[in-house]
């Protein structure tokens, strides 16, 4: 295998895990592939993506970073009839709130997108170990072509890093939309006229696109004529949730979502009509579903394409799908209803055990083989550090959040559980984009309002029990009023901002 950061497409796919079901008899074909362009997709279930969906997403930046041309699908159709789970039917959901959701999840893509290859571009994870190893034990390399701040390395990758600084990597990516998926576009490193760019190589183009756009246009017997009569019966009820749901004790299923796998072939089959995308990308449990596309393309154009699906991300400690439905799934949004706080984000990969870290780094960061060995061999010498728990912490919050929201939950994380420590009112300003920020007024209220308790008679219980502190002073009237910014506290790990 290629090492550091010389790895190919295939071989990269093969280290970090993200490789399940294909139709792709050679991966290494995938490095030489004429049509170097995929797709990949998500419906708007909810207004934010799990870490489920991020493990894809990072999967789909890899072929990215390798030259590869995305076409990133947000389901404004599938979504309005919903993906048919093995134990029932979806409720519908109001188009108003698939609207949303849709905006959300867009800007949500196109973020992780932007922070992926701006971290690739500012070198991977040189960036690591500045935050936390003792002074005496870094070595500074200059500023780089790309204009990132000065970073901190250990001497066991000092040759690495400063072969990276060497590098002028000169591409870009752009993005453009395609269809009818509103929302803000991101803002990137630099800009020339009316692209903004980031990094990629080759050029590459970030296309986003909403399967509403052409399905708004089909007629039904039309579809039925055109895609209907290309799948038999036979081979539909031969799908494994569909047995599921229509065998003995089995809940049914609806006609709209018996079709679902015929919408989303049609998906593929158009991508591949209109832009040439001959490549699937999905998660594990997709693939049924996918193939769908490959057999109406090559029904309908007789024409080759392929899907390929990493594995559903396993919990290494419980057994359990990760991150995504199974208990309390962990959201890439920051705010709103389905919603994990940046802190409570980077506490998660933080306290990560030991055993499951170097399998979770593989997944989810852009550490190279290199890079991972290295972070672990420190580890193995000062366990008690925690230096892999906070690689993973750090690289992960980086992707999703950006590198400044990471170190100010990094910031957050060694203040406030220094048992010396008191808040302040300044910290309220530095800590804002990492915990919910509320309004000043009657501490039930604020406590209620925020999630911190359930009710006011549950706030009232936890003024008199003394959970409840503001910047390290414990509130112990239940008519007490907040008038002074800072960061409210309850019980020992979960803090809001007033301001």
């Amino acid at each position: 295998m290629a090492t550091e950061t010389n790895l190919t497409l295939s071989e990269e796919l093969k280290f970090r895990g993200f490789m399940a079901e294909t139709t792709v008899k050679d991966p290494r074909s995938l490095d030489t592939r004429a049509d170097k362009q995929f797709y990949w997709g998500a419906d708007p279930s909810a207004d934010s993506l799990t870490i489920g969906n991020l493990a894809a997403l990072l999967m789909c930046a890899c072929f990215v970073k390798h030259g590869y041309k995305p076409y990133l699908l947000v389901g404004g159709a599938t979504g309005q009839i919903g993906d048919p789970k093995e134990n029932g039917e979806r409720d519908l959901k109001p188009l108003e709130e698939i609207e949303h959701n849709k905006k959300c999840i867009k800007t949500q893509i196109e973020r992780v997108m932007r922070n992926y290859l701006e971290l690739c571009q500012a070198g991977e994870g040189k960036t690591f170990f500045s935050d936390v190893l003792p002074a005496n034990e870094k070595m500074y390399i200059p500023d780089g072509p790309d204009g990132f701040a000065r970073r901190a390395v250990p001497p066991a990758v000092q040759c690495m890093a400063a072969r990276r600084s060497e590098r002028n990597q000169k591409a870009s990516f752009l993005v453009s939309e395609q269809g009818g998926v509103e929302g803000r576009r991101p803002t990137f490193s630099s800009e020339t006229g009316a692209e903004k760019k980031v990094f990629a190589s080759p050029a590459t183009e970030l296309v986003m696109v909403d399967n509403y756009d052409w399905f708004k246009e089909i007629k039904f017997l039309d579809f039925l004529r055109t895609v209907g009569k290309a799948f038999s019966m036979t081979q539909l009820l031969d799908r494994k949730f569909i047995q599921n749901r229509i065998g003995e004790g089995g809940s049914g299923i609806s006609y709209a979502e018996f079709s679902y796998t015929l919408i989303q072939g049609y998906d593929f089959y158009h991508l591949y009509r209109e832009y040439g995308v001959s490549l699937q990308l999905c998660g594990a449990d997709q693939f049924g579903n996918c193939s769908s596309g490959i057999h109406l393309i090559k029904r309908l154009e007789n024409a080759e394409a392929d899907v390929w699906s990493t594995p559903l991300v396993i919990d290494p400690a419980s057994g359990r799908k990760f991150g995504k439905s199974e208990g309390n799934a962990i959201w890439l949004a920051s705010e709103g209803p389905n919603s994990t706080t940046v802190f409570d984000f980077y506490q998660f990969w933080l306290n990560q055990p030991d055993d499951s870290v170097e399998y979770l780094m593989k997944f989810y960061t852009i550490y190279s083989p290199d890079e991972i060995e290295n972070i672990l061999e420190e580890h193995r010498k000062s366990p008690e550090k925690r230096l892999a728990g906070k690689a993973l912490a750090k690289s992960v919050t980086e992707l999703v959040h950006g590198r400044e929201k990471a170190a100010a939950a990094i910031r957050a994380t060694e203040k406030l559980f220094d048992k010396s420590y008191r808040p302040t009112p300044e910290d309220a300003e530095d800590f804002a984009g990492v915990f919910p920020t509320f309004e000043r007024g009657n501490v039930l209220e604020v406590l209620a309002d925020s999630g911190l308790a359930a009710s006011k008679s549950d706030a009232r219980k936890l003024v008199k029990a003394g959970a409840i502190s503001l910047n390290g002073e414990k509130i112990t009237d239940d008519t007490a009023e907040l008038k002074t910014a800072g960061i409210l506290k309850k019980g020992k790990n979960k803090f809001i901002i007033i301001k």
